[in-house]
């Protein structure tokens, strides 16, 4: 039997913030034992998060869970940006399908060693992953699973509550722990498949890098890269040029085979700035030689545009979702869109009122674009869950 369940608290005393959200949980799933619960908590937590996860394993008894802290969290349609807030979700789909891990980092003479990876484990399936930012390798964690780990797909964000090391708190299973990465494979029985809406709309057309150092575009198809730029803006209309000056960004094609390109095919990277003097552009990815680009915009109006094609997609596209774990930058929220709850309210009116829904908001999110996991900035990545066993990914 699958079951899901969301609750969130805006209680400043984490007693009580816990009792409410597990009580909610209790009523949908009863004796019912999760496998899985997933928590997030605002930075008013930090200090209580050992004895909120006390409390949960005492009353769910969970077979795995993680969780972290964050500069906001969600729960159903309703994010919270300022103030306390705990966020809980809990998932059934039978025992056995779950395996929680601390991932860690260990120095190996000069070079640093990813730890924690349980021996034997077959990497297939899902794995909800948050991280520490100051004390895990994420780039090359992902580097690592995108080379040796292609039946794996990824999806999950970076503790946001805290501003230098040790400052986050990390829950794995009944520990809490201050460094690394807490992460649960889903094997792939579980049904669940992943989403990103970058929030950007391409402008002009794709053109190949013809020359280029590093992370400098030198020329795109033959000519100086920043002539093509101003080649694209002049063909924008002029109420649009603004969008350059303050959400200008490269699309890079992820998956060269392709002959025409759409939205989901492009990992969005920003524009580092130009040099008119030299026709260059600099963007914040290593790029080579013969790979495709296309110039992006970003600002709320595509930001919600490209939710609402990617989100609807893959909460009621060739599955329906049941639930949903939502990684939301903390570069969205009121500071993009204006008014608040926009991520989570959205996803929750594309599915129903019964879609279990939580969230948090990362420094940094992860998830899979065009087959291959990145870490992205200013994204909205997306676990989503149904109630029949699938294997194959959603076509986004």
């Amino acid at each position: 039997m699958t079951r899901y369940a969301a609750s969130l608290s805006q209680h400043p005393i984490p007693v009580e913030a816990v009792g409410e959200c597990v009580g909610e949980l209790l009523e949908r799933f009863g004796t019912l034992k999760p496998d899985l619960v997933v928590v997030f908590a605002s930075e008013h937590y930090v200090g209580a998060m050992a004895d909120i996860n006390d409390a949960i394993q005492k009353l769910l008894e969970p077979e795995s869970l993680i969780g972290c802290t964050a500069a906001a969290v969600a729960g159903g349609g309703v994010e919270v940006e300022d103030g306390p807030a705990l966020s809980m979700w809990a998932a059934h789909w039978g025992g056995g399908r779950t395996t929680a891990m601390h991932l860690a980092t260990e120095q190996d003479g000069d070079n640093t060693r990813i730890v924690g990876w349980p021996e034997d484990l077959e990497a297939r399936g899902t794995l909800l992953m948050l991280t520490d930012p100051f004390s895990f390798p994420t780039p090359d964690f992902l580097a690592m699973a995108n080379a040796n780990l292609g039946d794996l797909t990824i999806v999950g964000g970076l503790a946001s509550a805290a501003r230098g090391p040790g400052g986050n708190r990390l829950l794995i299973n009944d520990r809490e722990v201050t460094n690394g990465a807490v992460a649960v494979l889903l094997d792939a029985r579980v049904p669940t498949w992943a989403a990103v809406s970058q929030g950007c709309r391409p402008i002009g057309q794709p053109m190949t890098i013809t020359k280029a150092q590093r992370n400098v575009i030198q020329e795109l198809a033959g000519q100086p890269a920043f002539t093509r730029l101003q080649e694209v803006a002049a063909a924008m209309p002029e109420e649009e040029r603004e969008l350059l000056r303050n959400g200008l960004h490269v699309g890079v094609v992820v998956d060269e085979h392709k002959i025409d390109f759409s939205r989901g095919d492009f990992l969005v990277r920003n524009v580092l700035g130009a040099d008119p003097a030299q026709g260059s552009v600099a963007v914040g990815e290593f790029l080579e030689v013969g790979q495709t680009v296309q110039f992006h915009v970003r600002d709320a109006a595509s930001a919600d545009e490209d939710l609402r094609v990617v989100g609807g997609k893959a909460v009621r596209g060739n599955r329906s979702a049941q639930a949903a774990l939502l990684f939301t930058c903390n570069g969205r929220g009121r500071h993009l869109f204006g008014t608040p709850n926009h991520d989570a309210e959205l996803l929750q009116e594309l599915g129903d009122d019964n879609l279990a829904l939580t969230g948090m908001f990362c420094g940094g999110e992860i998830g899979p674009v065009g087959g291959r996991t990145f870490l992205h900035g200013f994204t909205a990545s997306m676990a989503l869950f149904g109630d029949e066993f699938v294997l194959d990914e959603v076509d986004i």
